[in-house]
């Protein structure tokens, strides 16, 4: 490559500096630093290129992480918790027949209403109870409830003479078929629940009333007892026991 270089003229004989001249003069310095120049750019918009796929990928992970996150979290602490279990013995045979079916279920000295406690998990959002499904089962037998929307069975409040003796205004509330459950209302400061809405949120508690001779003619002693709570969203529940000796009490403690 050719450049321009000035050069001064002095004169030995006058013994001064007679003035300024331009030389061309072919040097490669510069041909190197241009190619240099050339790689240089070229590596920064590779690392540039890289640099934006890398930034993307990371924030197509860190919103995959964090939805993955949300959901996790809420799968966890959705649902409710079983608090107690009670059951209720009956002291004499009793016949019943249920509408539409035409079977009869009997029972003696067994027990035959179950009630479950359930409130919501902690951080739980709303749970709706007519959405939520009940397996139990005494390993020979099980069924599956559900609340009953159409005819729903719901007491806003404990009698005095016990939980047991709760009726809907018209009927006992553990007469319930095999397929459905009713609900008792425990704690509600805010009125979420009712008959046809029955949500429960924090601070919420209920009782779930199984008619456990439709089920599978009540309970006898020492018979294990199993089952679980599927909500709508979230984790379930599950519930085991074993009804022990059937003596002289009638309501028992089952878990």
């Amino acid at each position: 490559m050719y450049s321009f270089v000035l050069t001064s003229i002095y004169s030995r004989e006058m013994g001064c500096l007679m003035g300024f001249r331009f030389v061309l003069k072919k040097s490669s310095t510069a041909a190197i630093g241009i190619g240099a120049m050339v790689i240089f750019i070229g590596m920064v918009l590779v690392a540039g290129i890289a640099a934006s796929v890398i930034i993307q990928t990371a924030n197509t992970l860190e919103t995959t992480g964090m939805e993955s996150g949300s959901q996790t979290t809420a799968e966890v602490a959705t649902g409710i918790r079983v608090c107690d279990i009670e059951g209720q013995k009956a002291t004499a045979w009793r016949f019943r027949n249920v509408s539409g079916s035409g079977n009869s279920y009997w029972a003696n000295n067994t027990v035959t209403n179950l009630t479950i406690t359930v409130s919501p998990r902690a951080g739980s959002p709303p749970v709706d109870l007519s959405q939520i499904v009940i397996e139990i089962s005494n390993s020979d037998v099980k069924s599956i409830l559900t609340y009953n929307t159409g005819e729903p069975e719901f007491v806003s409040s404990v009698p005095s003479n016990g939980i047991f003796s709760s009726t809907d205004g018209a009927n006992n509330i553990f007469e319930q078929e095999s397929t459905t459950f009713g609900i008792i209302e425990l704690e509600d400061a805010d009125n979420s629940c009712g008959a046809d809405t029955p949500v429960i949120n924090r601070g919420d508690m209920v009782m779930i009333c199984i008619n456990a001779s439709a089920c599978f003619n009540g309970c006898s002693a020492r018979t294990d007892i199993w089952g679980t709570i599927i909500p709508e969203g979230g984790s379930i529940s599950m519930f085991s026991f074993r009804v022990p000796g059937l003596g002289s009490d009638t309501v028992f403690d089952l878990y």
